[in-house]
């Protein structure tokens, strides 16, 4: 067994033959877990001030509900993600002097944790700002998508530490 083969057998989404796989956590036990996600969607001062007269809508109630609607369908969109029963899921999206920032939270009382339903949901939100106010600005940029904090399941709680 060569190194990459040695890597590849301690990765749980892989099976012994290299394949990518779902992991069965029917064993594990249910907990209550969290999570919170952050993203950044930077654009010119011009577009912020255009933000409240958007002909396509309210981009920031927008990008809330499409945030929270992404949370619950993450198994839909990441292949090896398992579904999971969300308790909770919101998202906080909020104007700043260089744009707009996302954080988006879930909580689930299950067999794995919800940090990717955290992420997808602060993605998806910043997506929908961008295409919400594309019109009025085409520098946008997506930035500093991390995960913020997750609590529970057996690799304990993690706090992202500022830089």
């Amino acid at each position: 067994m060569d190194a990459g083969d040695a890597e590849v057998s301690r990765l749980s989404h892989y099976d012994e033959a290299g394949r990518a796989r779902m992991v069965d956590v029917s064993s594990k036990a249910h907990s209550a877990r969290s999570a919170r996600a952050h993203a950044f969607v930077r654009m010119t001062p011009a577009a912020l001030a255009e933000l409240p007269r958007n002909p396509k809508g309210n981009p920031l109630e927008v990008a809330r509900i499409a945030g929270i609607a992404a949370a619950k369908r993450t198994a839909d969109l990441i292949p090896l993600c398992h579904p999971l029963p969300l308790t909770h899921a919101d998202v906080d999206v909020r104007v700043e002097a260089n744009g707009v920032r996302i954080e988006a939270t879930a909580s689930t009382t299950g067999p794995t944790g919800v940090e990717m339903e955290a992420l997808t949901a602060a993605a998806v939100a910043a997506l929908t700002v961008y295409d919400m106010t594309k019109a009025l600005d085409k520098s946008i940029e997506i930035q500093d998508l991390y995960l913020l904090e997750k609590t529970g399941g057996k690799s304990g709680d993690y706090q992202r530490r500022t830089r």
